[in-house]
Parts: C-alpha cells; structure tokens; sequence
C-alpha cells in the first residue's frame, strides 16, 4: 500500500471517531441517518478494517450504536435514512465477515423490497394519470434510484431490482402535462423539492443526488452487470442525448448545469451564469462518471474518452475550483479526489494518466503539507456546520481520501450509495 501524507488525517479522524460513547453524534435525528449519523461513520470503519488498517471492533461498535432502538421503515424511511441506511453500511461489514449479520440483513431486506414495490406501485399510478413526479421518487438521497442502488448490490437479479430498472425506463419517457412536452423527470418543484418562486414551471435536474444524473448512473451500473430492462439502452441514450443538448463549453472544458428551468427549456438556451463547483451531487464531476460509466456500458469509447476528458478539465480550472469551497464528500475536494480515483479505474489508457495526475493538488487541498493531522481531524470532527458525518463530514472526507491516497479502490462497496461504482 502506497504511504501518502493524506492517509495520516484518515488515521487521525478513525482515531478520533474510534468510540461511538465518546464522539459528537449530533441530534437525535441524526442516529438513523447515513449521511450524518452512526452508520456513515461505520463505514469509515468498515472499509478501513478490510484493508487491514484498523479494527473490525470499531466496525462492531458503531453498527451496534445506530442499531440501539428500533430503525424505521416505511414510507418514513429512504435509502439515507432508517432501515436502508443502516442495511447499506450492514451490508457492507457482511460482505467481509461472512455469516455475520446475515439474519438481520434478510430481515431489512424483505422490508425494503415491501417498501419498494409500495412506491413503484405509487410512481406508475402518477405516470397513469399524466401528473409530473416529485424528486423523492426517484432521487438517489431519498427515491427509488437509491433504493436501486442498494438492490442492485444485493440482489442484481431479483424481480424487485428489474422492476425498478423497468420504472427508470418509463422515467425517460416524454410526459405532456398542460399541453407541453416535457422529460419524464420533470418537477413542479424547486431544487429542494419544495415550491419555489425562482422556478415558475419547475425544473428539470441533472444532478446526481437529486436528478436524472442518478437515473443514468443505476442503468449503466446495472448494464454493466448484464441485468437490464426492456427498452434499457435507448433509455441510456435517452438521458445521454439531454446532457448533450444541455452541455456548455466553458473554454478548459465542457460543463453541464445544475438544472434547467421551464424558461430555459422553451428558449433552447441556458441563463448565463458564473461557474459552479464540480462536485458529486451536482454539476459536472458526478455526471462525467455517469457518462464514462454509460459510454463503458454501451461500448462507446469516444464518448468514455470525452467524459474523462471532461473531468480533467473541470479538476484544473481555476474558475470552477474556486468555486469549491469546502472538503466533503458531497461537494468538496475530498469529493473530486476520489471519483478522479473512481475514473481512472476504469479509464481509457489515453486519459488515465491525466486523470491520476490531476489528484495530488485535490488531497493536499483537504490535507495541506505541514499540517499536524490531528489538529485537522479536530476541527473537521468538531465543524458545528458539517460534523462526523459521511456526506459533508470527517468520516466522508477520511473515506474519501482511502482510494486517491493508495491507488487501489474501495475493499467495501461503501460508495455504492452515490451511484458511481
């Protein structure tokens, strides 16, 4: 394993979240959550155990604290929250202890597939009756591109995995509602999922936490491991061909927006705005590993070659590097690093070398040279703003740093839950 200075801020944070009675959870609402509670922090723990760099205890220790009371299911409960959180991290330390937690696994895993077929039975009576969705239905934080995640991992050929993937098809569809032509991901909403004034008509997202970027991603990973749906690849080329139409040309790179709006969709053309962080959720980062991962899945080298390409551009501009402004996992530099690692595991051999090289200033932009670990994990473990959490917190931005800092990916599937392997 290649020893890099990044590696002791990861040491430093699982030292510091070592015990689950000692360390800051944050609200009580937090305990079920995977983006800022015990089980995003169990997978730093979890992943770091199989690579041999620390206790399987500490793995034990913190699944048993998000595990003290009951977790929710239902239509309360969502792929970053309650039962499906917590199944996701469980499954996770299953996948190197077997035998271990499996009788707990069968039993979420029979209550998600209930939930489940809930909401698609939902989703397919709104498409019946010509009303637009909600990004909850299908989003990857709380919808059912999640939950396909997760399904996809644990049961790739079960009727509940190819039913989803038959709703992310029906999802590509043209919808017409008052008249007008819209894509079937189309909402009335704001980005929030919330009525919002700056968005009369509502919007169309591209992001990959919250729009069609998440759809896209679940569909190429599901193709790549040979389970697909009827009308699966033209689906593919479907949400393709709309990043397509809706990419800028920034003058280092292609780029492509957060969202488009009602005004923007009727005019052809975006609002000019200033550049945006690439980061996972939104914008340009987490959709050029959407693309690379659809161009794998369709065998469409050019269009790998570009996406790649894409990234490399957006990690060495400066316009859209000042424009990130924090280190998380979510939409921070800890963030680009690992899905530039993510990329150049899969990469063309024309782009993988430009892809690695574009790492070193990310890590030391979470981990400056010459500063004490310890004193940087403190202060990410102690931010009032982002925490200890996996999202925007240090146990995200420590796991994170595993792969770009030792060139080898993931040994848990931790970072199935974002959709981009």
């Amino acid at each position: 394993m290649i020893d890099h200075p990044a590696l002791d801020l990861v040491d430093a944070v699982a030292s510091q979240l070592a015990d689950p009675h000692t360390a800051p959870l944050g609200p009580r609402e937090h305990r079920q959550h995977l983006a800022y509670g015990p089980p995003g922090i169990a997978l730093l723990h979890i992943e770091r155990a199989a690579n041999g760099l620390g206790p399987w205890q500490r793995a034990h220790d913190w699944l048993a604290a998000a595990s003290r009371q009951p977790f929710t299911s239902g239509p309360d409960s969502h792929p970053f929250y309650g039962a499906p959180a917590f199944a996701h991290a469980l499954a996770c330390a299953a996948d190197h202890l077997p035998g271990s937690y499996q009788r707990a696994l069968n039993t979420m895993d029979r209550q998600i597939e209930v939930d489940v077929g809930c909401r698609l039975d939902a989703a397919h009576r709104r498409i019946d009756a010509g009303r637009l969705p909600q990004l909850a239905e299908f989003d990857t934080i709380r919808g059912l591109i999640g939950y396909g995640a997760y399904l996809l991992r644990r049961n790739p050929g079960s009727p509940t995995t190819r039913a989803v993937l038959d709703y992310c098809v029906r999802l590509t569809e043209p919808i017409t509602h008052h008249g007008e032509t819209l894509p079937g991901w189309w909402t009335e909403t704001g980005p929030s999922g919330s009525p919002d004034n700056r968005f009369p008509g509502g919007h169309a997202n591209t992001g990959m936490a919250h729009g069609i970027g998440g759809v896209l991603a679940l569909l190429a990973l599901a193709a790549r491991n040979d389970v697909v749906a009827d009308g699966h690849h033209p689906a593919l080329r479907t949400i393709l061909a709309w990043l397509d139409r809706w990419k800028q040309e920034t003058g280092s790179g292609p780029a492509w927006p957060y969202w488009v709006t009602r005004g923007e969709l009727r005019t052809g053309r975006l609002a000019p705005s200033t550049p945006r962080r690439p980061s996972w959720c939104y914008g340009t980062a987490g959709l050029t590993r959407a693309q690379q991962l659809a161009a794998l899945a369709l065998g469409d080298t050019d269009r790998q070659i570009n996406a790649e390409n894409a990234l490399v551009a957006a990690l060495t501009d400066a316009d859209q590097l000042k424009a990130t402004t924090d280190n998380g996992l979510c939409h921070g530099f800890a963030g680009l690093a690992h899905l530039a690692a993510r990329m150049a595991d899969d990469a063309h051999p024309s782009t993988v070398g430009r892809l690695r090289a574009a790492i070193p200033a990310l890590l030391a932009a979470v981990h400056p040279p010459g500063t004490d670990p310890d004193l940087v994990a403190t202060a990410l473990i102690q931010d009032e703003e982002r925490g200890p959490g996996l999202l925007d917190g240090a146990a995200g931005i420590a796991l994170a740093l595993l792969a770009p800092s030792t060139a080898a990916p993931p040994r848990s599937a931790w970072d199935a839950c974002l959709l981009i392997a």
